[in-house]
């Protein structure tokens, strides 16, 4: 019986190559995963809600982008954490340079995605474009950047051969149709938009249309769709923090979906994963919101100066400093800059961790504690 997915091709070479069916397929909606949907919609809107009211909500949301890019970068075993990439944005290299390089791309993709959604839609124009950043001066990039792939790809453990791939996509041939398929469903699909992204990036993944890059484009798409179809506000809902904790069932899911037709389990872990994902985002959000505000209220008693407060209000987006970037940052001297880091260290907030004269950096060691749980490299 051919899975209602689709089927596997004889190719010329001797292997067989999967044709994905084209979306969208009939679904069985059970009340229990209705009953799911409705309450991932629920928590969904809470989270909304709360992200609307954040104080210096730009200043949370750059390093929730900093968080998502290092958790999807992650899945792909890039082995760089948030403080490396923190480190990195300071002008400091780090071990792990290209996969810090490959983080920073991600975000560079995020931010202009959002961008360029507030003028075109959601296509395989804008997907390109994603790709040709994504793999912009990192591994990876000498493999047709912006471009669907003309050769064929296999999905498998290192180094092994097409013959012993675990997942053969689709031949170059049928890229065209397919992805032409999907940006059709993607403009007129009449699923909930968090089904229509569940459906959606199994196929993306399935067609794995790039010869790199795939996996994180694929969960950019995830995210630019719900915020196209406003069913999330803000980019503060980082769902590759669920794919990465649970990645090898991430794939063995998807791969059900090829073998045995059965979407309706993909859609239930996507929707259990989106469920998490903005529960744990709200949950951040509280307690990074409850870091800021004891702080501010101890140096407020402290009766500390103007300019100590102005730098404190900038440690949100920026948890990893030194005299030069805040003397930049706030249009200050160095002196000036290294007296508040001084008061700043003293009053509890920030803490010095190179234990030398020079170059020293400084870290809002509670706040990046709250960021970087569960976003160090597998």
């Amino acid at each position: 019986m051919i899975p209602r997915s689709g089927h596997y091709r004889s190719q010329l070479k001797g292997y067989k190559a999967f044709i994905p069916t084209p979306l969208p397929p009939s679904l069985f909606i059970t009340p229990s995963l209705q009953e799911l949907l409705d309450k991932t919609v629920k928590i969904l809107h809470e989270l909304n809600t709360k992200a609307h009211v954040l104080p210096n909500k730009d200043l949370y949301l750059a390093m929730y982008v900093k968080r998502e890019a290092l958790l999807s970068s992650q899945i792909e075993g890039t082995q760089a954490s948030l403080e490396s990439l923190l480190s990195f944005e300071q002008g400091i290299v780090p071990a792990h340079v290209n996969d810090v390089q490959q983080v920073v791309n991600y975000i560079h993709a995020l931010n202009y995605g959002n961008s360029r959604l507030a003028t075109i839609p959601l296509s395989i124009r804008l997907i390109k474009e994603l790709h040709s950043i994504l793999m912009q001066g990192v591994r990876g990039g000498d493999k047709t950047p912006g471009e669907f792939r003309r050769s064929q790809n296999w999905i498998g453990f290192a180094g092994c051969s097409l013959e012993q791939a675990a997942y053969v996509p689709p031949p170059p041939e049928e890229l065209l149709p397919l992805m032409g398929n999907l940006e059709m469903y993607m403009h007129q699909a009449t699923e909930h938009p968090l089904i229509a992204a569940a459906l959606m990036h199994y196929q993306f993944e399935t067609i794995h249309p790039f010869l790199d890059g795939n996996g994180r484009i694929g969960r950019l798409l995830i995210i630019f769709y719900l915020q196209w179809k406003q069913v999330i506000t803000d980019p503060v809902l980082y769902i590759s923090y669920h794919f990465k904790r649970a990645r090898q069932e991430y794939y063995d899911r998807l791969m059900m979906v090829r073998e045995q037709g059965d979407y309706e389990q993909w859609i239930t872990f996507f929707l259990n994963a989106t469920l998490q994902a903005a529960q744990d985002a709200s949950q951040r959000i509280t307690s990074l919101v409850q870091c800021i505000e004891q702080d501010k209220k101890e140096l407020f008693a402290q009766n500390v100066r103007a300019t100590v407060l102005h730098a404190f209000e900038t440690l949100p987006q920026y948890p990893l400093t030194s005299a030069t970037a805040l003397a930049q940052r706030l249009a200050i001297s160095f002196p000036t800059a290294n007296s508040v880091l001084k008061e700043l260290v003293a009053a509890g907030i920030l803490t010095e961790q190179t234990g030398s004269k020079r170059n020293r950096q400084f870290v809002y060691k509670k706040y990046l504690d709250l960021l970087q749980e569960g976003a160090q490299p597998l």
